[in-house]
């Protein structure tokens, strides 16, 4: 804007003359160019005009001022049109304010402005007299552009009419520092608009961040020989949540399987899949097959649940027997294993695609995992970042993990920390830590192991009777408990005698809240319990040891054959 040819009179300022220091920048001057001009609105409040018989004309010369052309009305406009300055800027609906010098002095206000935000007396400072912008946070902006010549703008501000506005502060030529120009745009109905689509972003995101925790185990079963943790937490308030999931399975005779996953996608629709991937995972894992064949009927369901989605998971059991990890992979990242040294083993084999890709056929391996040992699984969001190879992430994790000491769930915690993963973080992230633990020698006591190789004909069920009475002995059993252990075993070897085939091994082992008879062979059929008839000479020994046990199941083994297990709990005095 500019007012040019005539002289503003600025409260506290001396007078000037209009050319060389008039109010110019404010709004567009027009020449006169008809003779009977109307006399042009009053000059803003706190301006006084001048007559300027010296003035300097833009060209250097000296002329006088048009006199056809009252002071305070815009010259440069098309001929004949004239623009009051105190006029348009009164009309304005929008809030307009112009102040002038270092302290920013009030020179004048719109009736707009003050309808707001109220009367302002002119020539007091801004400081002082216009407490709003202070409130608004524009006194500082009104310094910058007073010192930069260049406009400014903050949006959506609330004022004290419970409105919010955009307000714009424009350098103008006025005074002996020139001043600001500070005009306000309501946009109280696009803010509004903005909030009820957040606030529906929101619920929409808090439905499925309590979907997700719904559908995820609201307390990890606790295996008798690990100690696990884990910890989900979604991605920041402006991410929606995605499909990460985590579970524990106890599948009997001590073993466990651990399975982490990723369903791509966000919102309630990832969510969903990830509660049908993991109600699937729990129903195969009851089967006790191994992790390959669980990723391959995991692989036909994604498909079939939706082929537009995919996901990625990690399977692993952990047998206490054989102290090792048999594990499989869809496509997810490697779990990594510490051992009691400190070092950490990246575990990269066998990995396929993701399920729901089809056409690939899923292989297990199995890696030591001796007592002192831990191992986490974890998804992409605790390593991933914009910007940065994934490498990168997992070399980083490497890093933490081996440092990270403590229980499971302190080194959760301390991974999430160390990785950098706040509350604003931008993808969800699920943690899920196991540990085999060292047993100190009251601890030992409570956890103990013995086998025997089934060698010969039908003369090893005596001595298999034989071992297991004095190996429950030894243990300290009550007489009741150890005649159902001797039963048991009994029963499972005289079906492995009469069904299986070798090399045949039984195996006892106690925890401290259970005994484990386990009965492996060469045969890959497992048993089936079913109803014996009165005049059937077999069909029963199953059906005994299910009536007696407090489990019992059956499942192959990786190398062909077999493995019949049952358990029974052990009372309070010995388990815990």
């Amino acid at each position: 804007m500019n007012f040019t040819r005539w002289s503003p009179r600025l409260p506290g300022s001396p007078r000037r003359t209009a050319a060389a220091r008039g109010f110019r920048g404010a709004v567009p001057s027009a020449r006169a160019g008809r003779q009977g001009r109307r006399a042009a609105a009053e000059p803003p409040p706190g301006i006084e005009p001048d007559a300027d018989p010296g003035g300097t004309a833009s060209g250097g010369g000296t002329t006088d001022p048009d006199p056809g052309t009252e002071p305070g009305t815009a010259r440069d406009a098309e001929p004949g049109i004239e623009l009051p300055v105190s006029a348009t800027l009164g009309r304005l609906p929008a809030p307009v304010a112009v102040v002038h010098g270092p302290d920013h002095r009030i020179a004048y206000v719109n009736d707009a402005y003050a309808a707001v935000f109220g009367a302002r007396a002119p020539g007091r400072p801004a400081r002082d007299a216009l407490p709003e912008l202070t409130e608004l946070g524009l006194l500082p902006l009104m310094d910058q552009v007073l010192r930069s010549g260049t406009s400014r703008t903050v949006k959506a501000r609330r004022a004290p009419d419970a409105r919010s506005y955009t307000f714009t502060c424009s350098p103008i030529d006025v005074g002996e520092s020139g001043g600001v120009l500070v005009s306000a745009a309501d946009v109280t109905d696009q803010v509004e608009a903005a909030e009820r689509l957040r606030a529906g972003e929101r619920m929409q995101r808090e439905a499925a961040v309590a979907l997700q925790r719904s559908l995820l185990p609201e307390e990890l079963e606790q295996p008798d020989d690990l100690r696990v943790a884990a910890k989900y937490q979604p991605g920041g308030t402006d991410a929606a949540v995605g499909g990460d999931w985590y579970d524990v399975i106890t599948l009997g005779a001590g073993r466990t399987a651990m399975v982490i996953g990723d369903v791509m996608g966000r919102g309630v629709r990832a969510a969903a899949v990830m509660g049908q991937l993991r109600t699937a995972v729990r129903a195969y894992a009851r089967l006790d097959l191994p992790p390959h064949e669980v990723l391959q009927l995991l692989d036909g369901l994604a498909a079939e649940i939706d082929p537009n989605q995919i996901a990625t998971c990690a399977y692993a059991v952990h047998d206490p027997h054989e102290g090792r990890l048999v594990h499989a992979s869809a496509g997810h990242v490697p779990i990594l294993i510490r051992d009691a040294d400190g070092t950490v083993r990246r575990v990269d084999e066998p990995t396929g695609p993701p399920l729901g890709t089809g056409g690939w056929v899923h292989s297990s391996a199995e890696l030591p995992f001796p007592p002192g040992s831990t191992a986490v699984l974890y998804t992409d969001g605790l390593i991933e970042r914009r910007g940065q190879d994934i490498e990168e992430g997992v070399n980083a994790l490497v890093s933490a993990f081996a440092g990270a000491a403590g229980a499971p769930g302190v080194v959760c915690d301390r991974l999430i920390r160390s990785l950098g993963v706040t509350a604003e973080h931008d993808d969800d992230v699920a943690v899920l830590v196991l540990e085999h633990p060292l047993r100190d020698n009251g601890e030992a006591e409570l956890f103990r192991s013995a086998a025997l190789d089934l060698l010969g004909g039908v003369e090893a069920a005596p001595r298999a009777r034989a071992f297991a009475d004095g190996v429950l002995a030894s243990w300290r059993f009550p007489a009741e408990l150890r005649e159902l252990g001797v039963l048991a075993a009994s029963e499972l070897v005289a079906n492995s005698l009469q069904h299986g085939s070798p090399p045949m091994r039984l195996r006892l082992r106690r925890t401290d809240r259970r005994l484990i008879v386990e009965v492996t062979d060469g045969d890959d059929r497992l048993p089936r319990r079913r109803r014996a008839e009165p005049g059937d000479e077999n069909g029963r020994g199953i059906s005994i040891v299910a009536t007696i046990a407090s489990s019992w199941g059956s499942r192959r083994t990786l190398g062909g054959g077999k493995a019949v297990w049952c358990e029974f709990a052990l009372p309070g005095e010995h388990g815990t």
